[in-house]
């Protein structure tokens, strides 16, 4: 059973052969991350106190003088596994996407809030862009996108629902004619 341990700093060793590299700024957005939500996901160590994963959360302890962190002891791991788990948890996150529908609610509902974005780890270009996306108007038809007119019919519950689609989809830019079948 795994089991979480707070280790000091000074006894944690970073693997030599490390592949994944921290800019100064991210391990700076680490910490940030730290400061605000806590120490939440802790450092993956062998038995000789050897990091598995964790390396950035190290740095960003040490910055934020942190002197213990949580560890959780890998044991029964071949070396073979030990360094292949090193390169696998990074990029296994990395392999991971996004639903930009679900993410554009998140941002707009914690920009509600006045929730500091930057805590998030985007930069600030990537947030720029995913805000501006925001503020358009999403259902806006773009200019030279259709070719041929086609039609869509909505079935509405009642003339008062008919008229408020027809009005909803004319604001937004759309063609739209009221038929009656």
């Amino acid at each position: 059973m795994l089991s979480v341990e707070y280790k000091a700093t000074g006894e944690l060793i970073p693997y030599v052969n490390n592949s994944r590299t921290h800019s100064e700024e991210q391990v700076q957005q680490v910490a940030a991350s730290i400061k605000e939500f806590g120490f939440t996901n802790p450092i993956l160590i062998d038995a000789e106190g050897g990091i598995i994963a964790g390396h950035g959360r190290l740095q960003a302890a040490q910055l934020c003088g942190i002197t213990e962190v949580p560890t959780i002891t890998l044991e029964g791991l071949t070396e073979a596994q030990r360094k292949a788990y090193v390169i696998a948890d990074n990029q296994l996150a990395l392999n991971a996407g996004w639903d930009l529908d679900a993410l554009k609610v998140e941002l707009h509902r914690l920009d509600e809030l006045d929730f500091n974005l930057e805590l998030l780890g985007f930069d600030d270009q990537e947030l720029a862009n995913i805000i501006d996306e925001l503020q358009e108007d999403e259902f806006q038809p773009k200019e030279d996108s259709y070719n041929s007119v086609f039609n869509i019919v909505v079935n509405c519950t009642d003339e008062g629902h008919q008229e408020k689609v027809f009005n909803e989809l004319q604001q937004k830019g759309y063609e739209c004619q009221v038929q009656s079948l």
